[in-house]
């Protein structure tokens, strides 16, 4: 009977060991955040303008096509969803496949970057980073691919630079912002609720926790409230959590936005809804969507509350190319690129319409 009660008890000290342990692996990512080795893909450095970064990739399989690929992404978060871990990075997969692959990171603006604007992204930025790819790759043409925003900016780039551009992809990317069609961003095409000069008057830069927690107040609950009790699951369950850590690590990474481009965004865009109606200009400079006309692919997701449908949908009647399609995923913004079925959805997708597009 002793032996028996010692045996429980040695049991309930273990089970209560295991509670404290998970409870504390819990309370360290709350207080501390999530820690997750992110990025992992080989590259190297091969360009960089101020605080912005190209980078090229390093060969996982033999190259097949000529065509190099750039990718650009947004202002907001940072890039390394595209390379979120060994396994779930649609960067490895695309080397992987025999594409010569770049991404241009934006990197993390100072106090000093408060007045870059599209203008320098678009006019300055990109040109640059154009000509170190086909220096680099050899190559005389290139594919650029945009995600959100920096789908946005691929498109002005797209219209205003089309002589060495051989196809243009778009991911979850907005070009139309029609007050009636954007749900709970709606309240940013009303100045009267979002006055973006006195935010960026007041702040600079604007943070990353403003944007953040602006995106996660459309779905609150998911967000706040979903998104722990997962946690606390996988952890009590011992389900893996790497995946969690690096995604919690990534939508937690929020970099400043640039005050004068963050009031071009939003007046501009948001606002006045410039860009499908042909008024929006850089420098003089007028960005018309017309001008593009090499073979597009544009994707989006079906339950994307970021980027909705019409928003990137309308891009198909203002293009000039032939050669386009429009791909609905059901998933969200940024689901479709990491979530479970981004291995058979998005990323063979993308493989498959680009290989017959690359060639010689």
């Amino acid at each position: 009977m002793v032996e028996r009660a010692g045996t429980n008890g040695g049991s309930a000290t273990l089970e209560a060991q295991s509670f404290f342990d998970k409870y504390s692996a819990g309370m360290r990512v709350l207080l501390e955040g999530a820690q997750a080795d992110t990025g992992r893909t080989p590259k190297e450095v091969v360009w960089t303008k101020n605080k912005a970064k190209l980078y090229r990739y390093q060969p996982a399989a033999e190259k097949k096509f000529p065509v190099p690929i750039l990718m650009v992404y947004a202002l907001i978060n940072r890039p390394y969803v595209l390379d979120l871990l060994p396994g779930n990075s649609f960067v490895e997969y695309l080397t992987s496949q025999g594409f010569d692959v770049y991404l241009l990171d934006w990197g993390i603006p100072g106090d000093e970057d408060k007045d870059i604007d599209f203008e320098h992204l678009v006019l300055d930025y990109l040109p640059r980073a154009v000509k170190k790819v086909l220096k680099t790759s050899g190559a005389d043409e290139f594919t650029l691919l945009g995600y959100c925003m920096g789908g946005t900016m691929s498109a002005m780039y797209a219209s205003l630079f089309p002589e060495k551009l051989k196809n243009l992809v778009m991911v979850t990317t907005p070009v139309h912002f029609p007050r009636e069609a954007m749900g709970a961003y709606s309240l940013f095409t009303d100045e009267k609720y979002l006055d973006p000069d006195l935010l960026a008057d007041s702040f600079g830069n604007i943070p990353g926790e403003i944007i953040d927690t602006g995106n996660r107040m459309l779905k609150p609950v998911t967000n706040y409230v979903g998104t722990y009790v997962n946690m606390w699951e996988r952890i009590f369950e011992d389900k893996p959590m790497e995946s969690w850590l690096a995604m919690n690590k990534w939508v937690n990474d929020g970099p400043p936005f640039p005050g004068a481009a963050f009031k071009t965004w939003i007046k501009e865009f948001y606002q006045q809804n410039k860009l499908v109606k042909g008024e929006f200009r850089l420098r003089g400079r007028q960005v018309d969507l017309s001008k593009i006309e090499v073979p597009l692919l544009s994707i989006a997701g079906r339950k994307d509350h970021i980027c909705l449908l019409p928003q990137a949908e309308a891009l198909m009647d203002l293009i000039s190319s032939e050669d386009k399609e429009f791909f609905v995923l059901d998933a969200g913004h940024v689901g479709l690129m990491t979530g479970r079925g981004a291995k058979k959805g998005l990323w063979p997708k993308i493989d498959t319409w680009l290989e017959t597009r690359s060639g010689a």
